[in-house]
């Protein structure tokens, strides 16, 4: 449905072309410091019309707070954060109002509900994901009062890779419009992107996401574990289409005797000597950084006639008009931090409850 969560809990409203989009935040603590600067900084970094690789929508994305926060700090009460849309053009969709666009919402929206808003996709429109980065800077300063660090980047487009994490500089992110912490192979995944824009087509890629300083003990045994609930968030983002954390599929190839995270005492604190677990054991985080990959298909607008059907089974061709992304991957960045967020600030509040003392 539209909320997510069971202690930190977000609901969140609104259409990519109407009026205002938002969110609702329950459970948040009270007497957390609402850092208003720090919570426009993320809405900046995942808002259109930022670089010439993104879509060209001009929307400031700036928010305002409609209650539960006083004098600076949550009061324990929901938390409302509005925010205007201000560019919308919904003739750029006034084509598609009863033809179906290939790999879109449009043809499922219509058979669930008999009824939709072709005004740039809707609710199943990305611009939806504005409310989930807003609520999840509020996650990111709550799970910053114990020291975890959540940090994403674009591990690759097309074919082109970034090295390991472990090999990169993750404080380099944001010195490239593409968020990729390696300047050499960022170059070359802008010149590709630009490129297949102006070849009025779309490609892929891939974020990295890593979460540090986590607590042991966070994630529920059988059904909530803690890589299962990350996999259900990173899958709920638009244009997502596979998740894997740790080795992932990778650790097929190797065996139980290479891929076993053996245990060592390092002054007092348990750790483990590698880390093909993704920090998470049994679906509980073991302290280790927990890191995982979200892959993103090509945006499904493309720029060029395609097949399809209309609402009455008519064939027809279809061609995107407007502004969209050639590659959602560098606007992607915020948005699998603030979902990661979300899911570690509900497990962190959930773990309070686990035991006695």
């Amino acid at each position: 449905m539209n909320i997510y969560g069971t202690l930190f809990r977000i609901s969140t409203f609104g259409e990519s072309h109407g009026p205002a989009i938002g969110v609702v935040i329950d459970g948040c603590p009270a007497g957390l410091e609402i850092n208003e600067s720090f919570i426009q900084t993320e809405l900046t970094r995942r808002k259109p019309g930022q670089s010439k690789i993104t879509t060209q929508r001009k929307e400031s994305d700036t928010f305002k707070i409609l209650s539960g926060v006083f004098e600076g700090k949550s009061t324990g009460t929901p938390i409302a954060l509005f925010i205007e849309n201000e560019d919308q053009r919904s003739k750029d969709y006034s084509h598609i109002q009863h033809t179906y666009r290939p790999s879109h919402a449009d043809f499922t929206y219509d058979a669930k509900y008999g009824f939709r808003d072709y005004r740039g996709g809707g609710r199943s429109s990305a611009r939806e994901t504005a409310a989930r980065v807003a609520a999840g800077a509020i996650a990111k300063l709550l799970l910053k009062t114990v020291g975890v660090e959540i940090s994403a980047f674009v591990s690759q487009v097309g074919d082109l890779k970034a090295p390991h994490y472990t090999q990169l500089n993750l404080s380099k992110t944001e010195d490239n419009i593409v968020r990729c912490p390696d300047a050499s192979v960022a170059e070359k995944m802008i010149a590709l992107i630009d490129e297949v824009r102006l070849s009025r087509d779309t490609v892929g890629g891939i974020v990295t996401c890593v979460i540090k300083n986590t607590p042991v003990g966070l994630g529920e045994p059988v059904f909530d574990k803690l890589h299962a609930e990350l996999g259900k968030a990173m899958l709920s983002i638009n244009a997502v289409k596979g998740f894997e954390y740790g080795s992932g599929f990778e650790g097929v190839r190797l065996r139980g005797s290479q891929h076993n995270d053996e245990f060592y005492n390092e002054g007092g604190k348990i750790r483990t000597k590698t880390n093909h677990s993704g920090g998470i054991q049994g679906g509980i985080s073991n302290g280790e950084d927990i890191y995982f990959n979200v892959a993103f298909k090509p945006v499904a607008t493309i720029m060029k006639d395609q097949y399809t059907v209309d609402k009455d089974g008519n064939e027809t061709t279809v061609s995107g008009k407007g502004r969209h992304d050639p590659c959602v991957v560098p606007r992607a960045v915020p948005i699998v931090e603030a979902m990661a967020a979300l899911v570690l600030a509900d497990f962190y509040l959930r773990a309070k409850s686990s035991r006695l003392s």
